[in-house]
């Protein structure tokens, strides 16, 4: 039995690796995403992490993809194994319910239901904050789907601090108060979560899952140059990383890989577990890509090595 994680305010318990399904029907055909699916889950993973956007930005593509081959998948466990899954998606960005008003959220998540082909949303994000919309309604309408049962938990991502301490003080006490924050975290991208976001987490002991935990790839080690991006489906996330700097943090991350004889990928996950995330997000294209990612389960850096890797990131603290 793998290793898992209990979320502070909830039932449920996670293995510490949140499967990343953005890359489903993207740069993993449908067959190829099954087949990751029963890969994770067959070594021990159990916690899944959509959005109802994705992959809107495919050319041809309508958003809601990741979710139907996710929900054609969950319709095939046994009923016990599905009761395993933890399943988070977000709302809040694919038209035309790209919004916060209550009406829109409500009707989002119906079709995610839909295409997840489940009664029930463990953990639902608000996957921006719309400052059109008050704390308030957003608020009563997270109430709603709660109390109707299409909800169990309700997480924030992309909210700046001051607004997501308004939501968190308003919806203390109230059926959703949120239970996760899903920041942009990663040893390239610490500034914002660490002097705004986490303050906020650990006073309000929200579990953290962050994304882009693995810089889009870079921080595998598979880019060392802008060229070696060229023609990926990364390239324009991945290319304007790769600086000076960045070359520190992949040299300290390749010293103490080879030191726990892991990856680089392994590395950075569990650095950032050991600064307090829950349980990153990492995502692959292909199953054998998984087993660098879920070792992050039995990687426990010392002291000593968290600090080295805090330095060779500090300017991007």
């Amino acid at each position: 039995m793998r290793p898992t994680v209990a979320l502070p305010g909830t039932d449920l318990h996670v293995f510490p690796l949140n499967l990343g399904g953005n890359t489903f029907g993207w740069t993993a055909d449908e067959a190829t995403s099954l087949a990751i699916l029963r890969a994770f889950t067959e070594a021990g993973g159990n916690f899944i992490d959509t959005a109802d956007v994705y992959s809107a930005w495919v050319p041809g593509h309508q958003g809601g993809e990741s979710e139907a081959i996710l929900g054609s998948w969950l319709a095939d466990l046994p009923a016990h194994e599905r009761d395993q899954m933890v399943i988070a998606t977000k709302v809040g960005r694919l038209r035309p319910h790209d919004s916060l008003r209550a009406a829109d959220i409500l009707a989002a998540t119906t079709n995610s239901l839909e295409r997840l082909r489940t009664e029930t949303i463990d953990l639902l994000y608000l996957h921006f904050d719309d400052d059109t919309t008050p704390i308030e309604e957003q608020i009563e309408a997270c109430c709603d789907l709660v109390a109707r049962g299409h909800v169990r938990y309700i997480g924030l991502s992309n909210y700046s601090p001051q607004r997501m301490r308004a939501f968190l003080r308003a919806a203390r006490d109230t059926e959703a108060s949120p239970v996760a924050i899903q920041p942009h975290y990663n040893l390239l991208h610490r500034h914002d979560y660490e002097r705004g976001i986490r303050p906020l987490a650990q006073e309000y002991r929200a579990s953290v899952f962050p994304y882009y935990s693995l810089a889009s790839g870079v921080l595998t080690g598979k880019f060392r140059t802008p060229s070696d991006t060229t023609g990926t489906a990364r390239e324009a996330s991945t290319s304007a990383l790769l600086t000076e700097e960045t070359q520190g943090v992949l040299n300290t991350l390749e010293r103490l890989a080879s030191l726990h004889d892991a990856t680089p990928a392994t590395i950075a996950l569990a650095w950032l577990r050991a600064k307090g995330a829950t349980a990153p997000i990492a995502s692959v294209s292909r199953p054998e890509q998984l087993p660098a990612l879920m070792a992050v389960a039995d990687t426990v850096l010392d002291p000593s090595e968290v600090m080295q890797l805090d330095a060779a990131s500090q300017p991007f603290a």
